[in-house]
């Protein structure tokens, strides 16, 4: 890999983007407790990144603690970013986890300068802030004080149930600065969900999460994303997931369709072809070539599938197309949500960029 040579306090220029400004690696980590997985424990110089101007991002800052992630859904955007580091996208994202054991220290060094404008920051932006990795490593209770006490508002997207760990915390934060949390569920049968995102809690240990979430005073949103063709659009899937967040006391959904970016697409479609091959013609069909998105006939098809649904079960819910951009610096028309596993808030050319972020 590019940064095995690194030391601590120097800087590497053919390192990768983020890696160069980090200040190196300190050591890599195998454990019995997390078997297959490699911990690489890097010193980062810098925690807060800023999104570039030209992303549709409806933020301006991101912390991510992590990069690769334990959950290993098949689907997750943020596969390609593992390659920036000679890795592969596919089981070296999943198993070669990079850990920034100092964030939290830098992050409170940041936001105590005079020039940070305490701008809203938004965690799980790339990878889960809380995968299996945080149970180890607990960079989180740091990150959510350093930010909370410095006035700086934050926002945290999760497939992880280790949030529940966090709940004073955060709810103590959320009496100083605003407070946002947000689940992306995506899979409700559990053999599926097994197959796809084989190191997530199930769909249950997560809407447990958000019940805890809304019972401490937060309006949870549920991230139903990726919808997959043919796999998780039935009219009795979705009415069964949306039925599960109500009563879980979610206060809004956020739905969309799957997104298979040119690092993923791969990946995908050799576990589509292992597990179900009847499917992968139509799936060519709706990703041919190059394409990321499904047909805009798909996603208008789902959104007349949905809206119904919605309304039967009281929830407040949208597209991901239809959530806020930032209409100025550090600003969004609507409270911010954050961009789930498997699909950007709109798919343009520069969220390749605002994905790279780490």
């Amino acid at each position: 890999m590019r940064w095995n040579g690194q030391r601590v306090g120097e800087t590497d220029a053919a390192a990768l983007a983020g890696l160069d400004r980090d200040g190196g690696i300190v050591r890599s980590v195998t454990t019995p407790e997390f078997a297959g997985i490699t911990f690489h424990e890097v010193l980062a110089k810098s925690a807060l990144n800023h999104v570039p101007g030209a992303s549709a991002m409806p933020f301006d800052w991101t912390v991510n603690p992590y990069r690769g992630c334990s959950h290993a859904c098949v689907y997750c955007f943020a596969r390609g970013t593992h390659t920036y580091l000679d890795l592969d996208g596919g089981r070296d994202f999943d198993t070669q986890i990079v850990v920034k054991i100092n964030v939290a220290e830098v992050l409170a060094a940041e936001v105590r300068r005079g020039s940070w404008g305490r701008e809203h920051v938004a965690l799980g932006t790339n990878t889960d802030p809380y995968q299996r990795a945080e149970g180890r490593y607990r960079l989180m209770p740091g990150i959510i004080d350093a930010l909370a006490s410095s006035g700086t508002p934050l926002s945290i997207l999760t497939k992880g149930t280790l949030l529940r760990r966090d709940l004073p915390l955060l709810a103590a934060a959320h009496d100083e600065v605003d407070v946002s949390l947000a689940f992306s569920i995506a899979v409700f049968d559990d053999a599926l969900q097994s197959a796809l995102e084989p190191g997530t809690p199930t769909a249950a240990a997560r809407l447990a999460t958000v019940r805890a979430a809304a019972a401490a005073g937060f309006r949870p949103t549920v991230f139903l994303m990726p919808v997959l063709p043919h796999l998780t659009d039935s009219i009795a899937q979705l009415d069964d997931a949306l039925r599960r967040i109500r009563e879980a006391g979610a206060a809004r959904v956020v739905y969309g369709a799957l997104h298979l970016r040119p690092g993923v697409k791969p990946w995908f479609f050799s576990w589509l072809t292992r597990e179900r091959p009847e499917l992968v013609g139509s799936y060519r069909g709706l990703f041919p070539g190059v394409s990321a998105t499904t047909p805009a006939a798909y996603r208008q098809w789902l959104a007349r599938r949905m809206r119904p649904l919605l309304r039967a079960h009281r929830l407040d819910g949208r597209d991901e197309t239809e959530l806020p951009t930032r209409t100025r610096r550090g600003a969004a028309s609507a409270p911010p949500a954050v961009r789930t596993t498997g699909a950007s808030a709109v798919p343009t050319p520069q969220t390749t960029a605002a994905a790279r972020l780490f």
